[in-house]
């Protein structure tokens, strides 16, 4: 009989536990605002919480929702640059030297590609046979080949290259066999 007795007051203390357990819970459940926010702040700063925003950004479904429409990225870009505040902005960076330096650097390999790729392009070419052929840039180009500084320089490369070894071995070379061929014809 007292097992029976126990069998009966069994689903009478789950049911009043129960009750007492459900009460925390809703008591739980309405735990304000600012704990909230601070529980879940204080989680995200851990180890495992940026591990966690690490593994969702990474994830190839989020950079898909990630990326933006690229007509409304130009637009912006554009508007941004082009705007007074970021003339005046570039004008101000520019005026570094040390921050020119650096884009011209990092920019000098891409500069250079698409110089060479304009050199095969005919229309390039011909807008630039164009411009040397203005009268007034051959002007400009004319005056600096007759001023003292180009002259001074181009008579420096002469000698320089006069004086050069590998220059007098292919002179004295090419004057033994104009000589050779002039024998040739003299007899």
């Amino acid at each position: 009989m007292k097992a029976y007795r126990m069998l009966l007051l069994l689903p009478i203390m789950v049911f009043v536990t129960s009750c007492a357990t459900s009460n925390d819970l809703s008591s739980a459940g309405q735990m304000d605002y600012d704990k909230t926010k601070k529980m879940v702040v204080d989680i995200l700063k851990t180890d495992d919480g940026k591990k966690a925003i690490q593994d969702v950004m990474t994830s190839d479904a989020m950079k898909e929702k990630l990326v933006m429409d690229q007509k409304v990225v130009a637009d912006t870009i554009q508007s941004t640059l082009t705007s007074d505040k970021a003339v005046d902005f570039w004008k101000k960076t520019f005026s570094d030297p040390k921050f020119a330096q650096t884009v011209a650097k990092n920019m000098k390999n891409e500069n250079k590609a698409i110089l060479k790729e304009l050199m095969n392009d005919p229309q390039y070419r011909t807008m630039m046979v164009q411009v040397f052929n203005e009268p007034e840039i051959q002007k400009q180009m004319t005056d600096a080949l007759k001023s003292k500084e180009y002259r001074q320089h181009l008579q420096d490369v002469i000698t320089e290259t006069l004086n050069s070894p590998l220059y007098k071995a292919k002179i004295q070379e090419l004057l033994l066999k104009a000589a050779e061929q002039a024998s040739k014809k003299s007899s």
